[in-house]
């Protein structure tokens, strides 16, 4: 763990930035964010492994695998596999330029799924997912009507690419203006607040022949720095 912290300290350094389940996954995730400490060595480690799942996200086209390699690499779990799980009963509405960027007309046929994506008991991202149905195989809509398999899964056969609209980091572990600062915080001996979402992600996803065809809202959630205790830094 101590190798990883340093390496993704050296990455921050670098300047990277920018199926089914039984149980609920609400009901698996813990009740409070990871408890890391409130010093300056805390907010940099976290600062610079938010980078690194950043840098990780932006390039691949599948968040999904993506995380599975996140969760195996920091042991979140005994077993590095993503399970997803629909949250129903919500229908939100497609943003404002969704047509625009899914280059469809005003009549054309949108449906909404929203996902949590989670590996063991933590919930590692809440996707928001708009597609149009008449630009998937009859089979892969079956599959997302009647499964919570994860969306980058279902359409892994249209060889999808993956272009971000935007990567924006919601919670900022040091400051702003923290490197003009004589020194960083110093160590309070308290838990390190972190909000829910610490990261947003919003995609289009095209198909072989440069065809949009999803649009994804990923909200990355605290959960995504629940490591093991193996730092000083640690409770």
């Amino acid at each position: 763990m101590g190798g990883m912290r340093r390496r993704a300290t050296w990455t921050c350094a670098l300047g990277l930035g920018s199926t089914l389940l039984l149980t609920p996954l609400h009901a698996r995730e813990p009740e409070t964010a990871p408890a890391w400490r409130d010093d300056a060595t805390s907010r940099l480690e976290a600062l610079a492994l938010l980078q690194t799942l950043n840098a990780e996200l932006l390039s691949h086209p599948s968040a999904t695998l993506t995380l599975e390699r996140w969760c195996g690499e920091h042991h979140l779990a005994p077993e590095a596999k993503i399970v997803a799980e629909r949250v129903k009963g919500e229908d939100k509405p497609l943003p404002a330029d969704g047509r625009s960027q899914l280059q469809i007309g005003a009549d054309e046929p949108v449906r909404y799924r929203r996902v949590q994506l989670a590996c063991g008991n933590h919930v590692l991202s809440e996707a928001d997912n708009w597609y149009v149905p008449a630009r998937l195989t009859e089979a892969m809509n079956r599959e997302l009507d009647t499964t919570d398999t994860p969306f980058g899964k279902v359409v892994q056969a249209l060889h999808f690419r993956r272009q971000t609209l935007s990567a924006e980091l919601l919670w900022p572990p040091l400051p702003q203006g923290w490197e003009n600062e004589p020194s960083l915080t110093a160590a309070t001996g308290t838990a390190l607040a972190i909000p829910h979402h610490v990261l947003q992600h919003r995609a289009v996803l095209f198909d072989q022949s440069n065809q949009p065809f999803s649009l994804v809202v990923e909200s990355y959630t605290s959960q995504v720095l629940a490591f093991p205790a193996a730092s000083p830094h640690r409770p």
